[in-house]
């Protein structure tokens, strides 16, 4: 993408509060253009903003050029420039000399793994000591069940020992559905048969009952370190079967289809292409 010009995009609200807006900072720790108030056609998410491309650019860089909606530095308070991102990639071990504090070998490629968006605050506001949760509530907070696939390139998951999160979120490794079942419609979700077969041959055939941390326990545990809001989706794990550990080992080619289906959720069917 092309920039029209030096600028420094911000994010920020009121003295007062109110709603996020975008903005200019004229200068690191000046006055800030009030983007949103100068063009008013544009998006007021940066995550939506950088999506406008070209045109989102240009309409900023001729708001900070007009000097329109300038606005006192102590009368805004800066937010994280971006609120909403999809994901959070981050880089381990990319120091030399932190690799040689700790005794580790320099690796021979990027190691990744991510925060979560609920991790993100403003450049100025307080990081918060966490609080222990309670298992006792947080079935209130489960609006219902789904089947999941945890597809896994197993090569980069086992590579090195440290890459599951690239080895788990190739695109498309996530297939989810059919519905989102509310929980009022389910008997004892600690208590479904849960099955995988690839090609039609069974795979897996298990029971949520084998579970080790029901959902209550997870949901707590969860919620010691990150918000959970409403649409985020917990996988529960996956049982006995996986192709993976079988002797000898099956891994998915093009052409197979694997279907999984959980009881009184229904079935996910997926081809590899």
């Amino acid at each position: 993408m092309r920039l029209p010009g030096a600028m420094r995009l911000v994010r920020f609200r009121g003295a007062a509060g109110g709603e996020a807006r975008l903005g200019l900072e004229e200068a690191a720790g000046g006055s800030v253009v009030d983007l949103s108030a100068a063009e008013p056609a544009l998006p007021r998410s940066m995550r939506a903003f950088l999506e406008s491309g070209q045109h989102g650019l240009a309409a900023a860089q001729r708001a900070l050029e007009s000097g329109r909606q300038r606005l006192p530095r102590d009368s805004v308070r800066l937010l994280a420039p971006v609120g909403d991102p999809e994901k959070v990639i981050c880089v381990g071990l990319n120091y030399r000399d932190h690799c040689l504090e700790q005794n580790a070998k320099v690796p021979k490629e990027p190691i990744i793994f991510n925060k979560f968006p609920s991790a993100i605050i403003g450049p100025f506001d307080d990081i918060v000591h966490p609080e222990e949760s309670s298992e006792s509530s947080a079935m209130e907070h489960v609006v219902g069940f789904t089947v999941a696939n945890d597809v896994s390139a197993r090569d980069w998951q086992m590579r090195n020992g440290r890459q599951w999160l690239l080895g788990k979120t190739f695109d498309t490794f996530c297939p989810l559905g059919p519905a989102l079942v509310t929980k009022d419609a389910v008997a004892d979700v600690h208590n479904l048969s849960i099955r995988c077969s690839v090609n039609g041959r069974p795979m897996q055939d298990s029971s949520t009952s084998h579970l080790i941390f029901r959902l209550p326990q997870l949901i707590a545990w969860v919620s010691r370190f990150v918000t959970l809001v409403p649409g985020d989706i917990l996988l529960t794990g996956t049982p006995a079967g996986v192709g993976f550990f079988q002797k000898p080992p099956v891994f998915l080619k093009r052409g197979d289809e694997v279907r999984c289906e959980i009881e009184e959720l229904g079935a996910i069917c997926n081809k590899v292409v």
